[in-house]
C-alpha cells in the first residue's frame, strides 16, 4: 500500500513480523470531528481498533472486519494512512507491522458494542480531545496525519475500482465466441476472494463489460450486495473504443457512488487515461483501487484477490 503518513520504525532482530490493520475512522456530528477509539482491556490503553491479519486475508479486509469486531461499527475505507512498525515485548525481538486506513461509518455511526474481555469500552471523542486521551505517540501521529489530510480536503475521497477479469480458459484453446469464454476454476475462487475485499471499501456499484469472463468476475459481489450488474458493451475487447470507454466513464469519474468497474487487459490502458490513473498492468484479477474527490485521483492501491 501506498504510506503517507509518518511511521516510527524500531530496529530489532530479523524475524517474521505480526501482521495488522487498522483505520481512523471519523464522522462529523453537529459541525465536529470525532474520532472512534477503544479501550484494551488487557494493556489498559486507549487506542484506534486494529487487529491481526488472518490465513487468506488481505489488509484491507482485516481492517474493516477489525473495526467492526471491535467497535460494532461497520465502515468501508478511504485513502490509505500509514503502515507503522514498532517492537514487542512477546516475544522478545519481534515487531509488529500495523497498516492503517482512513474510514467513515456505513451509517451514523452509533455504538452498539457489548463490553468484553478484550474491549471494555468504545467511544467516539472529539478531534480537538482525542490527542490527549490516546495513550500512544504512534496514535497520535496517525490522527496528525490525518489532519493534514483533512486540511487538504483529501479526507472525503470516494473510490472506483479498476478490475481486471479473473484467470480465464485460453483463448487458444476456446471454440466460440469468445464474448462467452469463462473463467477457469482458479478464476472462480478468485471471483469470491474479491468480495470481503471490495466490501472493504463499500463498493456499491458495479459496471462491468458483457464479456462472460467479465461477468462471472464481479458475480459474487453483486450477488452479495443483492444488485444488478450494469453492463456496458463499450468496455469488451470487440467494442472498446476511446470513444466508447470515455462515455462509460464520463458519469462514473465525478459520480460519489462507491462503484466497481470490471474489464480486459487490453483495455485498460484506455481506461486508466480516462480516469488520469498510473499506468499499471493489471494481472488477472487484480484491482486498482482509486480514491477520488471532485473528478481528482488522490490516492491509489493495488490488490490481488
Amino acid at each position: 500500500m501506498t504510506c503517507r503518513a509518518p511511521a516510527t520504525l524500531l530496529c530489532v532482530d530479523e524475524c517474521a513480523p505480526v501482521v495488522a490493520a487498522g483505520a481512523l475512522v471519523w464522522r462529523k456530528q453537529a459541525d465536529q470531528f470525532q474520532i472512534l477509539v477503544v479501550h484494551r482491556v488487557k494493556h489498559t490503553d486507549w487506542s484506534l481498533p486494529k487487529g491481526k491479519l488472518e490465513r487468506g486475508e488481505r489488509l484491507p479486509s482485516t481492517a474493516a472486519r477489525e473495526v467492526l469486531e471491535e467497535t460494532s461499527v461497520p465502515v468501508r475505507l478511504l485513502n490509505p494512512l500509514a503502515q507503522v512498525s514498532y517492537a514487542l515485548t512477546k516475544p522478545l525481538g519481534a515487531i509488529k507491522q500495523v497498516s492503517y486506513w482512513v474510514a467513515r461509518p456505513l451509517g451514523d455511526g452509533h455504538l452498539r458494542h457489548v463490553s468484553d474481555d478484550e474491549i471494555d469500552d468504545v467511544r467516539w471523542e472529539p478531534l480537538t480531545t482525542v490527542r490527549a486521551l490516546l495513550t500512544y505517540d504512534l496514535d497520535r501521529e496517525l490522527v496528525d496525519a490525518f489532519e493534514k489530510m483533512r486540511t487538504a480536503g483529501a479526507h472525503k475521497s470516494r473510490p472506483l475500482v479498476v478490475l481486471r477479469h479473473a484467470h480465464a480458459r485460453s483463448r487458444t484453446q476456446w471454440r466460440g465466441d469468445d464474448n462467452r469464454r469463462t473463467l477457469t476454476h482458479q478464476g472462480l475462487r478468485e471471483a469470491h476472494r474479491l468480495v470481503p475485499l471490495l466490501a472493504a471499501y463499500g463498493i456499491t456499484r458495479v459496471v462491468s463489460s458483457d464479456s462472460a469472463r467479465c461477468v462471472q468476475t464481479v458475480e459474487p459481489y453483486a450477488d452479495h450486495l443483492g444488485s444488478d450488474i450494469a453492463l456496458t458493451r463499450g468496455l469488451t475487447e470487440e467494442h472498446a473504443t476511446k470513444e466508447t470507454v470515455a462515455d462509460c466513464l464520463r458519469a462514473l469519474a465525478r459520480g460519489k457512488t462507491p462503484t466497481l468497474l470490471c474489464t480486459h487487459r487490453r483495455v485498460l490502458p484506455l481506461v486508466l487515461h480516462a480516469l488520469g490513473a498510473p499506468e499499471v498492468e493489471l494481472e488477472p484479477g487484480q484491482m486498482l483501487v482509486l480514491h477520488r474527490r471532485h473528478g481528482r485521483n488522490l490516492d491509489h492501491e493495488l490488490h490481488l484477490p
